[in-house]
């Protein structure tokens, strides 16, 4: 049979002399959900973006049902019927629902603007037929992130594709929304469709995809039936080694209450109430994991403790000394360390070597100032010493953190904030967007700092890390608190969901001992 989309020998070479395609051959079959692998920096989105005209190869060919074809712009892509829904959704979100679904592509009534009524017409028929439910009608800043992706996809699907690539699709979802995208993309198939999954999430290419192809460094590593790979082997494919997927406690030692969240409230420039009243202790020796959907307040949670954000009321304290609407420098000489969710904006000083962003947090302290003047020596030494440490793959420490990739910038900024002896280490979203054999270190390095002693909060919008790596649980749900789980292990992903959408709550008499 002809494969629907063949690539062949595709080679890929920006005008800096970075080769990101080395002679890949990747087809895909009609029909087949074919997941596509790799750590980041594999190639794979280059490889995609190619596919859907967003990127020229140097060099190879592209055929679609056999025949060659060459697409010069996305446009081009999608009246071929090829898709792609991106990561980060493209969407309006003052417009509704049947609105950006037709945007670009309207259907006209009198006078050439926009029938509204067809619109919606469209967009609930598509929503019936391909088993992708929306609420044609609202207005998208008013849905969950579940339906926005629905939306995504509907849009495709509206212009006419047949092929559809699907970058990261689950990476902000809830277990409930995850299984209901399942159950669309196998209705998608089961009408003809042909899906392109791409994903971090190993566990979820067993569950979903008939076959997966594996990249690595720009090369292909290989193609298989997904019924005859492990998790285990596709990590080992994408990482060239053994990786251990499964994170390794020691029995919690719980200490003394070490940071105290008291009625804490914040409300946003436009005036939305992003926290209400959130209140609950970090102690010593534990990983408490904040579990919620991205969006609902953990970002401002995160943001007031670490005092770049001011409190509408209420107090956090560490070891009872308050550090709300403190400055960041005061905040961490109190003893908490941060690891942000943003590591450009807000982890790393862009234009700096390696080594100043080691120190950055304390190059005004001795040993690294001397007098008036830093002392390179030990700058110096300190980057020699934590690079070793924490594996941060470069020729040497002066060289620009920007010349270094996505997992070996946020290797730089755990080290640093592991390196500060940290009494409370806020964690948000630390292995976000980093490869397997990173995201293994980072994870081994947090427990082992709850090992140690430390108190340490961790948000992270992936579910299977906040159960994995957390003692206790806090679910939130638009600022609020909604449930807490004393024991993380005896909770399962689907009764989580069901507090991270709101539709469950305890009440405070069932959550006040445990918080």
């Amino acid at each position: 049979m002809t494969p629907v989309i063949e690539m062949r020998n595709i080679v890929k070479m920006y005008s800096n002399g970075v080769v990101a395609n080395k002679g890949i051959n990747f087809s895909v079959e009609r029909g087949e959900i074919h997941a596509l692998v790799g750590e980041n920096g594999a190639g794979k989105s280059t490889l995609m973006k190619i596919l859907y005209g967003l990127e020229q190869p140097t060099e190879g060919e592209l055929l679609l049902d056999g025949k060659t074809v060459e697409f010069k712009s996305p446009q081009e892509a999608i009246a071929n019927g090829i898709g792609m829904v991106h990561q980060n959704f493209m969407l309006v979100p003052s417009f509704t629902v049947a609105e950006n679904v037709v945007l670009g592509a309207e259907p006209l009534g009198k006078g050439g603007m926009l029938d509204t009524k067809q619109a919606l017409q469209v967009t609930a028929d598509l929503s019936k037929q391909y088993g992708l439910r929306v609420d044609a009608d609202a207005v998208l800043d008013s849905i969950n992130v579940g339906m926005r992706q629905r939306v995504e996809i509907l849009k495709m699907l509206y212009r006419g594709a047949q092929i559809l690539i699907l970058d990261e699709p689950t990476a902000v979802l809830t277990p409930q929304e995850t299984q209901e995208l399942f159950v669309a993309v196998r209705a998608l198939v089961d009408q003809g469709k042909t899906v392109v999954f791409i994903t971090h999430k190993l566990r979820e290419v067993k569950e979903i995809s008939d076959r997966v192809t594996v990249m690595r460094d720009g090369k292909l590593i290989g193609t298989q039936n997904t019924a005859d790979t492990t998790t285990e082997d596709m990590a080992r494919m994408m990482v060239g080694r053994e990786v251990f997927l499964n994170v390794n406690k020691a029995p919690q030692n719980r200490g003394d209450k070490v940071m105290e969240v008291q009625n804490l409230s914040y409300v946003s420039e436009v005036g939305r109430v992003m926290l209400r009243n959130v209140s609950f202790n970090v102690y010593a020796g534990e990983v408490l994991g904040i579990a919620g959907v991205e969006g609902n307040g953990q970002t401002e949670l995160v943001e007031v403790l670490t005092g770049l954000r001011p409190a509408a009321s209420g107090d956090a304290m560490v070891h009872g000394k308050v550090v709300t609407s403190k400055t960041p420098r005061e905040v961490r000489m109190a003893g908490v360390a941060h690891i942000p969710e943003d590591r450009l904006t807000n982890g790393l000083a862009l234009d700096a070597s390696i080594e100043e962003n080691l120190i950055v947090d304390r190059y005004f302290d001795p040993p690294f100032r001397k007098g008036l003047m830093i002392d390179r020596k030990m700058v110096l030494k300190q980057g020699q010493d934590l690079i070793e440490e924490f594996n941060i793959r470069t020729p040497n420490g002066q060289l620009p953190v920007t010349s270094l990739s996505g997992g070996n910038m946020q290797k730089v900024i755990v080290a640093r904030e592991f390196s500060s002896n940290p009494k409370v280490l806020i964690a948000s979203q630390p292995t976000r967007g980093i490869d397997v054999g990173a995201t293994e270190f980072i994870r081994d390095q947090l427990v082992q700092k709850r090992t140690d002693g430390a108190a340490v909060l961790l948000i992270s919008a992936d579910l299977l890390e906040v159960m994995s790596l957390s003692d206790r649980i806090i679910a939130v749900y638009e600022g609020e608190i909604t449930g807490v789980f004393p024991d993380a292990a005896s909770v399962s992903e689907e009764e989580l969901g069901l507090y991270m959408l709101g539709v469950k709550r305890q009440s405070f008499e069932e959550m006040e001992a445990y918080l």
